[in-house]
């Protein structure tokens, strides 16, 4: 497993275990836990935990400085139209899985569902289409399929 899925693995755990739906953590002390970079924190959280996959980042700075994370909980339908506007017109493999776990996470789709959807859009299927249109493929699958879930 790589370093920034065991660093999400970790933040997405302690959001599972908060009955507010918002961990906090301090980026040095976690690396340390983790046994990584300070900086591999801040890649995961600018590239995993973003608004567009319903998450809002606070930080306080400083000597006792925290990063606040918290996962936007929206209702069923009005969360999918959020999710499927912030596709765009193309989504990397990596992106859509993200996507589809916290889709997964937050019961908008149901394990089975969120695995199909990812075999349907994996790298596996889409090896067969040209490299330049692999991803604007996969957003297009991904909306209808999410567009299908309302």
């Amino acid at each position: 497993m790589k370093i920034s899925d065991l660093i999400t693995a970790e933040i997405l755990r302690m959001l599972d275990e908060s009955e507010e739906n918002k961990a906090e953590i301090q980026r040095n002390e976690l690396a340390g836990i983790l046994g990584c970079a300070p900086s591999q924190i801040n890649y995961v959280l600018s590239s995993r935990f973003t608004p567009e996959h319903g998450y809002i980042i606070e930080s306080q700075r400083g000597g006792g400085g925290y990063i606040r994370i918290k996962r936007v909980v929206m209702r069923h339908s009005s969360a999918l139209m959020h999710i499927i506007n912030s596709i765009g017109d193309s989504i990397d493999n990596i992106s859509a899985k993200i996507l589809i776990e916290n889709c997964y996470q937050s019961g908008i789709m149901s394990l089975e569902v969120s695995k199909i959807v990812y075999s349907a859009i994996s790298n596996n299927v889409m090896h067969r289409i040209p490299v330049d249109f692999r991803n604007q493929m996969r957003a297009t699958i991904l909306k209808e399929v999410l567009l299908a879930q309302i």
